[in-house]
């Protein structure tokens, strides 16, 4: 079927609410997990194929997506599910996204195929209470193959593994993109390696940029690795009392030392979304820090991988999913993000804290700022 023929595919699109039974859904068999997770956060929504008399669907998609983000995911297909499959496409079409993904709860692999959808590798590990399906299927909604950072190693997208705990996010992320690069089997990824990079990174119990490029440094001396944070003072403190921030900052102090010691540049330049692509570009890895304000409603920071360029969006992997509004692996692999979004969320507050050794006056700090990490490629 043609972009055309699947914009033009009959269909209605009506949000979901989980407590109020919709009676055009008639004698589909809807599943019982579409009303136990409350997805309201995630723009839930039917994407319907009304019948031939108008007063029941022939067909149905339960479809959510992280705000702000360029994809819609169908959890379920029920009744005509090509029907359905194909409504959904031509609605994310029409919106101008770049993705659609399927759930593999009840979808086939040979449904899958014939409706354009290629498989997801499947997950090395799934992040902390996280629940999700076995499989899960991608179909890209633009004619140009996805950019991205990988070797030519006959499968370009790269392993999905989610963090074991709340904080080893930036450890994951590094690991990822070097199994992606090649610097790291596939196999070495489990949590003894997510756990002892994290170690070594860690400002207890946050990574913060400088001390995760020392620890990337350390840990694969051939790899290139930049730092960019726009900021000399301590970052990622602002919830700590006072006493907490000070040794903290005193770590992150030492973390400077160690990267000039290890040959680490630290680059006080702004990471832009073009310079995120560019990188890419150059088959480069970014570790990304963001905020999951806007993707998931709570700011907190969080380390994430850009690995790929579509038009008007980057395609990260985030190591994390919240289970508790129905986000799963198949949401955070290859996700992806408009450039404004990503530039939006890669801005973070800075730290209330003068803490220094040194009693000189400072400067008044900057009101946000930003931090990556780039692994270049091995020398």
């Amino acid at each position: 079927m043609t972009q055309q023929q699947e914009m033009s595919v009959q269909s209605v699109v009506v949000p979901f609410d989980r407590a109020v039974p919709n009676p055009l859904l008639g004698r589909l068999d809807v599943p019982e997990r579409w009303h136990t997770v409350d997805r309201s956060a995630h723009d839930p929504h039917l994407v319907a194929v009304p019948g031939g008399d108008g007063t029941a669907w022939t067909a149905a998609a339960l479809v959510t997506a992280r705000p702000h983000t360029a994809y819609l995911k169908i959890v379920d297909a029920v009744g005509d599910v090509p029907a359905a499959v194909r409504a959904v496409v031509g609605h994310a079409r029409e919106r101008g996204l770049a993705q659609v993904k399927w759930e593999g709860w009840t979808a086939t692999p040979e449904a899958a195929a014939a409706a354009g959808f290629t498989p997801l590798r499947g997950p090395l590990a799934l992040s902390e209470g996280a629940a999700g399906p076995a499989t899960g299927y991608v179909r890209w909604l633009h004619d140009d193959p996805v950019t991205d950072s990988a070797y030519d190693d006959g499968r370009r997208d790269p392993p999905y593994y989610g963090q074991s705990t709340h904080f080893t996010c930036g450890a994951v992320t590094a690991l990822v993109a070097q199994a992606h690069a090649g610097a790291l089997a596939r196999e070495a990824l489990d949590r003894e390696a997510e756990l002892t990079l994290w170690r070594g990174a860690t400002n207890f119990p946050a990574c913060e940029p400088v001390g995760l490029g020392v620890a990337v440094r350390r840990a694969w001396p051939s790899s290139s690795v930049t730092v960019h944070l726009d900021t000399d003072r301590p970052v990622l403190l602002d919830h700590y009392p006072q006493s907490e921030q000070e040794w903290r900052a005193v770590l992150q102090r030492t973390s400077r030392t160690e990267a000039g010691r290890t040959g680490v540049p630290i680059d006080p330049d702004r990471l832009s979304p073009t310079a995120i692509r560019e990188a890419i570009g150059r088959r480069e890895h970014v570790l990304l820090l963001v905020s999951l304000a806007a993707m998931q409603g709570f700011d907190v920071p969080h380390w994430v991988l850009c690995h790929g360029v579509v038009p008007g969006a980057v395609v990260i992997d985030d190591p994390w999913a919240n289970a508790a509004t129905g986000d799963t692996w198949v949401d955070a692999h290859l996700l992806p993000v408009p450039d404004g979004s990503l530039d939006t969320m890669s801005s973070l507050p800075t730290a209330a804290t003068a803490s220094t050794a040194s009693a000189e006056p400072v400067e008044p700090a900057a009101e946000s700022f930003r931090g990556a990490v780039v692994i270049g490629r091995r020398s």
